[in-house]
């Protein structure tokens, strides 16, 4: 990836729906340069993906937590994304280093559906515990770059 990449990419994570023709005037490449180096990107899996940033509220989702999993033994990243997947509030999972073996971001519309969330997790006999902590107000999110 190169410089150009790296400014297309910057003027993406603002604005997905930005033109090539936009993209390639504020950089200074053609409409069709720019699609070409988009293109390779895409089939590189440089670019993963397009998609549109929603406000968690627009979705009822007004509570949010991050839960640690600890496991009664070791347990592989396929295994957490079986048994976590399928519950809706569960919109990231990070395996991570430390005592705990993984990191779950729960978003939901009260502090009753994240306890029951909670619960959920705990169904799998192979958890030992929990630990949530409680999201009070988001203040910083930057696009990944």
């Amino acid at each position: 990836m190169d410089d150009l990449d790296r400014r297309i990419l910057g003027h993406l994570l603002k604005s997905a729906r930005a033109s090539f023709q936009e993209i390639g005037s504020a950089i200074g490449l053609s409409a069709p340069a720019v699609k070409r180096r988009v293109d390779r990107m895409v089939a590189s899996g440089q670019i993963t993906g397009f998609t549109a940033l929603v406000n968690p509220a627009a979705l009822g989702w007004t509570t949010e937590a991050y839960v640690e999993v600890y496991y009664r033994d070791n347990i592989s990243p396929a295994e957490l994304r079986r048994s976590l997947e399928p519950i809706p509030q569960v919109v990231g999972v990070w395996t991570i280093a430390g005592e705990a073996d993984a990191l779950v971001h729960v978003m939901a519309k009260d502090m009753a559906e994240i306890e029951s969330t909670v619960e959920h997790i705990r169904e799998n006999t192979r958890v030992g515990r929990t630990r949530s902590s409680i999201v009070m107000s988001r203040i910083l999110e930057r696009p990944r770059t």
